[in-house]
């Protein structure tokens, strides 16, 4: 769920020399070349049309040709929100997906902090999000993941170590 850590992860693996590829920019670019703001509503509505229009796993394919260009044998993935998206990676290759959890408290206080244009800074908007990204399957895909750590009195550091391990495993 948004806030759980994903995108702290992908950053502290950057310096273990790990290739990140964050879907949520992907839509962030997407709404630049269409000369939309990148408020929370905007990227909300803009993700919902590029899946009505061009199915649901349509925010993997915004970064396919990324991903080909890519020459690293391992690539993270940041912001998997459906099987749909899921099943448009694995196209590309082998895909193990990690879930992160968080309580709610935790995730909004983070979102509060984090500072992106799109994030929630009432509980209101914060339940909002969530429901949209409960909507498009999230659950599932958290659901059927190949491991989860949960997220709760984790350092940053813990948090990013964990993440290395479990990877490193599936990698050898």
């Amino acid at each position: 769920m948004p806030g759980a850590g994903k995108s702290t992860i992908a950053e502290g693996l950057k310096s273990k020399g790990y290739e990140i590829i964050n879907l949520g920019n992907a839509v962030r670019n997407e709404a630049k070349k269409r000369n939309l703001d990148a408020s929370r509503e905007n990227l909300g509505k803009l993700m919902l049309d590029l899946r009505e229009k061009n199915g649901l796993g349509a925010i993997a394919e915004l970064v396919e040709t990324e991903i080909q260009s890519s020459n690293a044998n391992v690539l993270l993935i940041d912001g998997v929100r459906s099987n749909d998206e899921i099943q448009v990676l694995k196209k590309f290759g082998t895909v193990k997906l990690l879930a992160i959890h968080a309580s709610i408290d935790t995730r909004f206080n983070f979102l509060q902090k984090r500072g992106r244009s799109d994030d929630p800074q009432t509980k209101e908007h914060f339940n909002e999000r969530d429901n949209r990204e409960l909507g498009v399957g999230i659950s599932n895909s958290i659901a059927l993941s190949d491991f989860a750590i949960s997220n709760i009195g984790l350092t940053k550091d813990e948090l990013i170590k964990k993440s290395y391990e479990i990877i490193q495993r599936w990698i050898e």
